[in-house]
């Protein structure tokens, strides 16, 4: 996304700005710029600024909205859209912030916006500890949790809305609120699940559960041509599972492991990736129950510590790779489904370093069962699954092939999905997706009515975009 520099006055930036301002040219400013999405480093912003702290943050606010400068937020720069870096954009980097706090006593977890999934959990395995968060390392904390939050949690202690006490937030004119149940509740309501519309976030507050050290989890891969027989009894295992389950099942190539058989190697396979945080005494029996679904090639299930459990998918999600995202909720993981799922995992484009993967996520549990749809912003009435397509490539030149790709996944889905949806997992699908994914129509105009309020101009619009209701 690139927009106009035209009326952006740069130049007087405020000098009482504390943080590192980089425009093109500076020496950090290509470094600075990098994403997770690499197609974001084709154009880069007109000014990064980073910021030290919560009063930088005002500062950049207050100078944007005085000049009437639509501005961009890079948290943990995960985003698989790459609005953390439009091109001839404003930024406001958080990137910087990163303390953690933890209160054993309280089971409290406070984190800056800059933090990653990796920092969060560490600090808070100290004290045995987690937050029910995402699944891969270098997400940021800010972008997963005001999106909603999902990941080998979920099904236990809900998504990360459902764990969040407490938001401090600069608004766009510089002034600096809290959001919780009883300030500014509404407000708060809307930053669970609304994404980055209302404000800038500068601090989050988490209630923590114990978790670990040890848990058990691993990968179960099994043939192709089994694929669509394990995964249609997935949904009855599922329904009896314990919450302590959580499951992720992925059609992807298979890696080159000696364990697998070398005719297998890069060609399609099923992979169960259970995360079992209960009790430790029946883990194997809860394993040994989806590895008898079918005939597994490998059981790589092992007993290990939570931090290397909530890492296994860093290997599967590189930074900087080009990508696009495509995702949305299933109300029944149906034959049909099944059957456009395996079809486009057995015919996908085949390129020297790209790789295609089709991930399902099991839901239930305290996602679906503990919180009311209308309680967050973030949706998830009548989900029992969750699907996502994620491409990955190298070159510019294999940019079209994929997005064709993407957009023939997408309409293959969309007969099975919901018009809700988790808007982390998919890529930004246009006007009519972003009226539905939060749910209901009352929601939708509920957010629009928070985004007049916080941000009756729209500076904050390089999201999935809320658009402010207009008065009458």
């Amino acid at each position: 996304m690139t927009v106009s520099t035209d009326t952006h006055p740069h130049a007087d930036f405020p000098a009482d700005f504390r943080g590192a301002v980089l425009r093109p040219g500076d020496d950090r400013y290509d470094a600075v710029r990098a994403l997770y999405q690499g197609r974001a480093a084709d154009a880069g912003p007109a000014l990064i600024a980073r910021c030290a702290d919560e009063d930088d943050v005002a500062t950049v606010l207050r100078h944007a909205s005085d000049h009437g400068i639509p501005v961009a937020v890079r948290g943990g720069g995960h985003g698989s859209d790459g609005y953390a870096m439009p091109g001839g954009a404003l930024v406001v980097d958080l990137s910087a912030m990163k303390a953690v706090t933890v209160d054993p006593e309280t089971r409290v977890v406070r984190a800056q916006p800059g933090v990653l999934l990796g920092e969060l959990d560490a600090a808070a395995q100290e004290h045995g500890l987690v937050v029910p968060a995402g699944t891969v390392s270098s997400t940021g904390v800010a972008g997963l949790t005001l999106g909603g939050g999902i990941g080998h949690l979920m099904r236990r202690y809900g998504a990360t809305v459902d764990n969040l006490l407490a938001c401090e937030m600069i608004t766009v004119d510089g002034r600096k609120v809290r959001a919780d149940e009883a300030e500014n509740p509404e407000l708060f309501w809307a930053l669970r699940g609304g994404g980055g519309n209302f404000g800038v976030v500068t601090a989050f507050e988490y209630r923590a559960h114990p978790v670990g050290p040890d848990v058990v989890a691993g990968q179960l891969i099994f043939p192709f041509d089994q694929a669509a027989d394990i995964l249609g009894k997935l949904p009855a295992h599922m329904a009896t599972a314990p919450r302590e389950l959580g499951l992720l099942a992925v059609l992807a190539p298979a890696p080159a492991l000696p364990m697998l058989p070398p005719e297998t190697h890069g060609n399609p396979v099923l992979v169960l990736v259970p995360v079992y945080t209960g009790d430790l005494a029946p883990a194997d029996e809860v394993i040994e129950a989806l590895a008898t679904l079918g005939r597994p090639l490998a059981n790589l299930v092992a007993k290990m510590p939570w931090l290397q459990a909530n890492s296994m998918l860093d290997a599967v999600a590189p930074y900087g790779k080009r990508m696009n995202l495509r995702g949305g909720y299933l109300p029944a993981l149906s034959a049909d489904a099944i059957a456009a799922l395996t079809h486009h995992a057995a015919t996908a484009p085949s390129i020297p370093g790209a790789a295609t993967s089709f991930n399902l996520w099991s839901m239930g549990g305290a996602i679906s069962e503990d919180v009311a749809e209308d309680a967050t912003a973030f949706s998830r009435e009548g989900a029992a699954w969750l699907w996502e397509a994620v491409n990955m490539w190298d070159a510019p030149e294999h940019d079209a092939q994929y997005e064709q790709w993407a957009t023939t996944i997408s309409e293959a889905m969309r007969p099975h999905s919901l018009t809700s949806g988790y808007t982390n997992l998919t890529d930004d699908l246009g006007d009519v997706w972003r009226r539905g994914v939060h749910g209901s129509e009352a929601k939708h105009r509920r957010l629009r009515a928070v985004k007049a309020a916080w941000d009756p101009d729209n500076l904050l619009r390089f999201n999935k975009n809320i658009a402010p209701a207009t008065a009458g």
